[in-house]
């Protein structure tokens, strides 16, 4: 059959041109081996199930890393003014000039005076410790993370001379709502001979937040600046400016600009600054799991070289009966290169399949698992409350294009093997 199928098709073009019917023919045969070889399909298999396997996670490690950078990012960036404006070494007073200039720089979308301090929150039931961002009310409004996350309550409240928006977490450990009370306590009291004696003053909840960061949602407070100022001690005073640009993400360019709308004596902290060691720390993460995950799609590319070593030793008669029969060297190699490389195209697409329908259903999975195994992660440990996952079309397609060339490079040495076997040798002893 095999000689009918090669002198047909030589009959048909004069001869053998590359990836002819036969060739596929043969090569997509032999993926179904004969009663007796089923092992090597086993082989194929596994290997195929390998590429997938690795691909996959790649697709999956990635795209969670992506997804928990940069919702990180993005509530870190709406949290925190993107470049923050300080005094040198004197009170930071007059800042409402200051922020007028500064909101006239091209770029910047908004200028917000704060004061921030730490203290302790007592309520009937327990205490902890958090930090107080003084704020005005028109100016909360603008952090989107915190206004298009209020979970009880509202912030039309906020304006009240002793209203305080907390995090959802804060809230549950000290056993608070809306409407009830708590004290906030701080070291920055009264001067007195005998030193300074604590400030305690009662405020009522105005409003819950919850960002899904756990450090954000435990320990942030927010309150009208000017109960900020009087509790604090700081009259007519800001701790900072936290400046709002169009492009965060180009910070660098807005600096000079604003470094010169805001006066000698400030000094300017961005956001990429502020947050240095964490990205260093998210970069140097990433980079390592691509390095250990590809590992594993190396490790399957390297089966198929294994795999098409085995069939090409148990095809020898084959191989010697198709070159007597006028197959060329080349055409024996593209034969063993396609079996080789479908096995790897296969494993490359089902992973793919498998990879992005994971992404796409994270959460739903992460609950599973948690349901049954009876585990729940921790958000203390996981930061985000959360599982996030971002696809990036590029970094998915240099997977998928990288695991495609390694499953045919994989292919050669097995296919210059079997192309380069001696027919008179092979069946010499058949």
């Amino acid at each position: 059959m095999n000689e009918a199928i090669v002198n047909n098709q030589t009959r048909k073009t004069g001869s053998t041109l590359p990836f002819m019917g036969f060739e596929r023919l043969i090569s997509f045969r032999y993926l179904r081996p004969p009663k007796g070889e089923g092992f090597i399909s086993v082989i194929a298999i596994l290997t195929l199930m390998g590429i997938a396997l690795g691909v996959t996670a790649l697709i999956v490690v990635l795209s969670v890393m992506n997804g928990f950078r940069d919702t990180l990012y993005k509530n870190i960036l709406d949290m925190n003014g993107h470049v923050i404006v300080q005094q040198f070494g004197k009170p930071f007073t007059g800042f409402d000039d200051v922020a007028k200039n500064i909101v006239e720089v091209p770029g910047v979308k908004a200028v917000i005076p704060v004061i921030d301090g730490q203290v302790m929150v007592t309520s009937k039931y327990q205490e902890y410790f958090g930090n107080v961002r003084g704020i005005r009310a028109g100016d909360i409004n603008k952090l989107a993370t915190i206004s298009s996350k209020i979970v009880q309550g509202s912030l039309e409240n906020f304006t009240d001379q002793n209203g305080i928006v907390l995090g959802s977490r804060l809230a549950n450990v000290l056993g608070v709502r809306v409407g009830d009370q708590i004290n906030i306590v701080t070291l920055r009291g009264a001067k007195t001979p005998f030193g300074t004696t604590p400030r305690v003053k009662a405020y009522r909840v105005s409003a819950v937040f919850e960002v899904g960061i756990y450090e954000y949602d435990l320990k942030v407070l927010f309150m009208p600046l000017n109960q900020a100022q009087k509790f604090f001690s700081k009259k007519d005073q800001v701790s900072a400016l936290e400046v709002m640009v169009t492009n965060p993400d180009e910070i660098e360019k807005f600096e000079p600009e604003i470094a010169a709308a805001a006066g000698a004596g400030t000094n300017l902290t961005s956001w990429k600054q502020r947050n240095a060691k964490l990205f260093s720390v998210l970069a140097i993460e990433r980079n390592m799991m691509f390095i250990i995950v590809s590992l594993v799609v190396f490790v399957a590319a390297l089966n198929i070289i294994s795999s098409m070593v085995m069939l090409v030793k148990v095809k020898t008669k084959d191989i010697a009966v198709l070159r007597t029969m006028g197959a060329s060297r080349g055409s024996i190699m593209r034969i063993f290169m396609t079996t080789g490389s479908f096995i790897g195209v296969c494993g490359t697409i089902l992973g793919f399949l498998l990879g992005i329908t994971i992404c796409l259903n994270i959460e739903s999975i992460q609950t599973f698992i948690s349901w049954a195994t009876g585990v729940q992660l921790d958000p203390e440990i996981q930061i985000l409350s959360k599982l996030p996952a971002k696809i990036d079309a590029i970094e998915t397609s240099v997977i998928v294009i990288v695991a495609l060339i390694l499953s045919f490079l994989a292919t050669l040495y097995p296919a210059w093997r079997a192309a380069s076997l001696d027919p008179v040798e092979a069946l010499r002893y058949e």
